[in-house]
């Protein structure tokens, strides 16, 4: 087999992931770039006699030195031993994604261009001549549809044909007269030193212009250095006498005007533009007053279905744990094994497992609507809220709305916002966010006293967190993050229907993820419980004269004013900094899930809760500290400790405030 080593590049928003999907399926893995806090994916297929590893390469507008993913994105396709780039392009959208296509073509990147949504951009009435496009841009151009993986077959084999006779694309540019001869007098001053020929001297004469720092470093190393320096300044004064404006806007003027000429002759768009499916469906979606009641609904309807279809399987589940634990411990004659097997293992992890349904339902929500163009949307509709009461702008919603999933994805999510303050701020907000680790803790105390209501109970927890982290975000901003937030312009990308198998496969990386869970860091909590619960030897298990009955006495009157003051309660809260799933094995430990048993986890519940504590409770476990790997990544992504002992401040205080004013103020209106 050839192997052939190909990234795929491209803005956000169009088809990258997807292609990378229907190429690699589960033969994918998700890691940081090596000394970088930006995520790779990379996968591995076999196409004929060619095995490939395919990079998606962080999704970019532009390859300048501005963010560290544009950074990730030209040290791949200079430094690293890529055979063929392929960038995939918005067909409908074409003139914005080739700025970063010309930008690729000046690194000389051996480019093949994947022509997506090209459906979309009929609809729209742009007619694009792909082999005239092709011809301009001096390499192949194949249309492709990635939800639907047709041509897909056909890149690939252009591809392999392009990785054999390799093109450096750079010498199809046109700057016009005037840029390209004071760019050629640079490039002959650049290639007088071979170790600046790695890339194009073209493209390293355009980031000087630029002021590219990275690029400026390099030449400073150059025995060169001085006259290419003097070159540039005389270039740049010059070229500001004649445009009267920086070189920056001169180069990206020049850009532009060979996109625009590109798009003249290959692509046929009518005189005026009508209005797309998806601008309409905006006009509603992001109304300012229709759109937050249709999150609203969104949501309802979400949890709604959650419930109606996972229920009966979860029911079936811990019927089968239950049958499992019975026939456990009527086959195992030695107390001190069967109670292992059966309290600490099958009560442990099959209490949070039997919750699995519940979870793969909302992953496969989260997904749809991340996939669709929703979540970007929801983004932009709290906007208003977001920059007015807050301070920030509507981009920091997009990971507290992925902290719906998982913390940790969400906190490295926050490399979206330009600012750091900003980015710091959006750490402290998303372990506010209901992550789908809570659910299970949710689904009993609803199963145990609100089942009427499932789905109004648990949106009210999840809108609960949303306007607590908007309130905590309106006090830190005025404290630790004074002044104003970076504006930005946020995308709405197309609508468009998800891809099944790009949908099943998100959902199963999170599945994936709380199964290794459950059988790591859960199954570990529980045996440690068991043993607490068990010891010393002798006493009743689970009873308060056990060792992690007495611990459970020593905290639990700091939990007493919030109306769970039991020492059930307080362990299964100290529990649950490990993983928040391990606050539901704690109970299933302690409650039992043996086959008739008197009390059992719901019966637990029940003697240790009343219904407005056990909501008191909801909020708690929603809002105190989130559990060590949200903890580790804000440490990863702020390089320190400093920050992650903050968020736990903060969110332990605003925890203990929330659940205590739920409580006590419950009581006065007379639902105690």
């Amino acid at each position: 087999m050839v192997k052939l080593i190909v990234g795929l590049a491209g803005n956000p928003n169009v088809g990258k992931t997807t292609v990378f999907n229907e190429l690699t399926g589960m033969h994918q893995h998700v890691g940081n770039w090596p000394g970088k806090t930006v995520e790779q994916a990379k996968g591995h297929f076999s196409h004929g006699k060619y095995d490939y590893d395919i990079i998606d390469l962080p999704g970019n507008y532009a390859l300048s030195a501005h963010t560290m993913e544009e950074i990730v994105s030209r040290d791949f396709i200079v430094d690293d031993d890529s055979d063929v780039i392929v960038n995939v392009v918005d067909a409908s959208n074409l003139e914005r994604n080739l700025y970063l296509t010309v930008q690729m073509m000046e690194l000389g990147a051996n480019l093949v261009m994947a022509l997506n949504m090209n459906d979309y951009a009929k609809r729209r009435g742009h007619i694009i001549d792909i082999d005239l496009m092709s011809e301009l841009l001096g390499f192949p151009v194949v249309e492709i549809n990635a939800k639907t993986g047709e041509g897909i077959d056909e890149l690939f084999t252009i591809v392999e044909r392009q990785a054999a006779k390799p093109v450096d694309s750079s010498k199809k540019l046109a700057y016009g007269a005037e840029l390209k001869e004071h760019l050629e007098d640079m490039q002959k001053l650049i290639e007088k030193d071979e170790n600046l020929l790695n890339v194009p001297s073209l493209w390293t004469a355009i980031k000087l212009l630029e002021k590219d720092t990275i690029v400026i470093e390099k030449v400073q190393k150059s025995s060169e250095s001085s006259s290419i320096f003097i070159e540039t300044d005389k270039v740049s004064r010059h070229l500001y006498d004649i445009y009267g404006e920086g070189v920056e806007e001169v180069v990206a003027g020049a850009r532009y005007a060979f996109i625009d000429g590109l798009m003249a002759e290959a692509v046929e768009r009518p005189a005026v533009e009508g209005e797309s499916i998806s601008d309409k469906i905006d006009k509603i979606i992001t109304n300012r007053i229709l759109a937050i009641p249709i999150f609203v609904i969104v949501m309802l309807i979400m949890f709604q279905v959650t419930y109606a279809v996972g229920s009966p399987f979860q029911e079936l589940i811990e019927q089968g744990f239950s049958m499992l634990s019975g026939f456990v411990a009527s086959f195992i004659p030695n107390y001190y094994v069967a109670s292992f097997l059966c309290d600490a293992v099958i009560g442990g992890v099959g209490g949070v497992i039997s919750f699995l349904p519940i979870i793969v339902i909302i992953f496969l929500f989260l997904s749809i609507l991340e996939d669709c163009g929703y979540l970007a949307r929801a983004a932009f509709t709290m906007d208003i809220f977001m920059h007015k009461l807050v301070g920030l702008h509507g981009k920091a919603f997009i990971p507290m709305i992925l902290g719906f999933g998982c913390g940790v994805p969400a906190i490295m999510a926050t490399r979206v916002l330009e600012s750091e303050n900003d980015r710091k701020l959006a750490m402290m907000l998303v372990p506010f966010m209901s992550c789908t680790a809570r659910l299970p803790i949710y689904a009993i105390f609803i199963a145990a006293f609100f089942k009427e209501y499932n789905a109004l109970i648990l949106l009210s927890i999840y809108l609960l967190g949303i306007l607590v982290a908007l309130i905590v975000a309106a006090i830190l901003k005025r404290i630790l993050f004074k002044g104003l937030s970076t504006p930005f312009v946020m995308e709405l990308p197309s609508y468009k229907v998800p891809s099944l198998k790009g949908v099943l496969l998100h959902t199963w990386e999170k599945v994936k993820g709380f199964i290794r869970k459950a059988g790591t860091v859960i199954l570990a909590c529980s045996i440690v419980l068991w043993a607490l619960s068990i010891f010393p030897l002798g006493v009743k298990y689970g009873s308060a004269d056990s060792i992690l009955g007495m611990i459970g006495q020593f905290i639990a009157p700091i939990f007493a004013p919030l109306g769970f003051g039991t020492w059930q309660a307080a362990v299964s809260i100290i529990a649950g900094l490990a993983a928040k799933e391990v606050i539901v094995s704690t109970f299933g430990t302690l409650g039992g899930m043996e086959e008739g048993d008197e009390r059992g986890i719901t019966h637990l519940i029940h003697d240790t809760f009343t219904p407005l504590s056990a909501y008191a409770f909801m909020a708690f476990t929603l809002l105190y500290t989130p559990c060590f790997g949200t903890i580790g990544a804000i440490k990863h992504e702020t390089n320190g400790y400093r920050w992650a002992l903050a968020m736990c401040a903060i969110t332990i205080v605003t925890a203990y405030i929330v659940s205590f004013l739920i409580y006590n103020i419950g009581l006065l209106a007379g639902f105690g």
